[in-house]
């Protein structure tokens, strides 16, 4: 029904920057909020930024100062602008997103994960 597609991800030296994209598609009325997580080899998969669909944004201790979300509601897209990118940084990059579908009766609300890019921070 729903399809959310990350892009941007790679390889980049530290103190570099990326700027990743998640694109929803598919059965969508609407879209509350679209957040970015991440996991590392071995690691739990932690929340590192989060926009509601009013704009209001939430980021992970870790990443204050240097990466911004934003989205754009049009498009359907979430950005997540990484910078002074660290080597703990590392890490597969994942888009989550509550979507909001129209249902016979009344709207409903299904939480959609995205399959995740690769970010490699290493000289």
């Amino acid at each position: 029904q729903v399809q959310l597609v990350e892009s941007g991800g790679g390889l980049v030296q530290p103190g570099g920057s990326l700027r990743l994209s998640c694109a929803a598609s598919g059965n969508i009325h609407s879209i509350n909020a679209m957040d970015w997580y991440r996991q590392a080899p071995g690691q739990e998969r932690e929340l590192v930024a989060a926009i509601t669909n009013g704009g209001s944004t939430n980021y992970a201790d870790s990443v204050k100062g240097r990466f911004t979300i934003s989205r754009d509601n049009a498009k359907n897209t979430v950005y997540l602008q990484m910078n002074s990118l660290k080597p703990e940084d590392t890490a597969v990059y994942i888009c989550n997103a509550e979507i909001i579908h129209l249902g016979v009766a009344e709207s409903y609300a299904m939480n959609y994960w995205g399959k995740g890019t690769l970010v490699t921070v290493s000289s």
